[in-house]
């Protein structure tokens, strides 16, 4: 189920989102380093007239280093477009497992009220029973969440 919702939100993914997720992925490998390494090398080779019978196109290497200029910029660019997209992922996820979570809170407050008053009906006393009233209370979320606020200032 949960393999499915993902693939509901690669689906969703504009055709630029994954031609971003895709250079990002790929130049998160080795042969990414391997290509450059490859290209970058024989520039420089080339452009120090170690490679006989190649004439020299960029003596100074300023062509070497706007061509890396660009490639970083653009690397740069995909690689925030793809972090973008997860973070947007990770954020309704984020929510989801909140409203799960009060979701569960809520149940069990309504669980603990119910076998509280199981309980007190068969007479049967317990030593938390101070506690119990605590957690018979259901908890606002919009309290919880002006409490976190308020410490972070």
């Amino acid at each position: 189920m949960l393999q499915e919702r993902r693939d509901r939100e690669e689906a969703t993914a504009t055709f630029e989102e994954r031609i971003a997720r895709g250079i990002t992925r790929f130049s998160g490998t080795m042969q990414f380093v391997y290509v450059h390494i490859v290209v970058y090398g024989f520039w420089i080779l080339i452009n120090l007239g170690v490679v006989p019978g190649v004439p020299k196109f960029d003596p100074s290497f300023v062509i070497l280093a706007m061509v890396a200029s660009v490639e970083a910029i653009f690397l740069s660019t995909f690689i925030l477009i793809t972090q973008n997209r997860m973070s947007a992922v990770a954020e309704r996820r984020a929510e989801l497992d909140l409203q799960v979570s009060l979701l569960a809170e809520h149940e069990v407050t309504k669980l603990t009220t119910m076998l509280s008053a199981v309980a007190e009906r068969l007479g049967v006393e317990t030593e938390v029973d101070e506690e119990v009233e605590e957690l018979k209370e259901d908890v606002a979320p919009e309290a919880v969440l002006d409490e976190i606020e308020e410490r972070r200032q």
